[in-house]
């Protein structure tokens, strides 16, 4: 994962991976595309190839480039794990803003007598407000395959 994010850092291997998922093309074609010397755009093939985001099969005298779909698919299944797990925290932080809005508005009661008295609505089993469970720490970022990626 880290060698493919690696080859995504840079504009010019992201613009051919898009180029290539619309249509495969050849590392001549795709050269033309760009304000730089063939042999800079086989290098940054080789480097998307390496990772996985790219295939090359020669034809004559033509290499052809084609998408890598399934690490295309690996990086979107990971980026969108780590939607989720931020989107459940925002989540979880906004019921937490309302619980202190809620409790700030009906925190302080005056008795007949005059005195003040503070109640509390906070749970420990969970979000007094949604009936959400607690937090568990189970919330933590996907993980990923350290193996040849390092």
């Amino acid at each position: 994962m880290d060698r493919l994010f690696g080859a995504l850092a840079d504009r010019t291997r992201r613009d051919i991976v898009v180029r290539v998922l619309r249509e495969e093309a050849t590392v001549s074609g795709l050269a033309r595309g760009y304000a730089m010397s063939f042999a800079a755009v086989q290098k940054h093939v080789a480097v998307l190839e390496r990772a996985g985001l790219v295939t090359k099969e020669r034809r004559g005298r033509e290499v052809v480039v084609r998408p890598g779909i399934e690490a295309v698919r690996s990086a979107a299944a990971l980026l969108l794990g780590y939607e989720s797990l931020w989107r459940g925290r925002l989540d979880r932080f906004e019921r937490l803003l309302q619980e202190e809005d809620q409790e700030a508005a009906g925190a302080t009661t005056t008795s007949t007598t005059g005195t003040t008295s503070t109640t509390s609505t906070t749970s420990t089993t969970g979000d007094a407000t949604t009936g959400a469970p607690a937090p568990t720490g189970t919330d933590r970022a996907p993980t990923e395959h350290r193996g040849e990626d390092r």
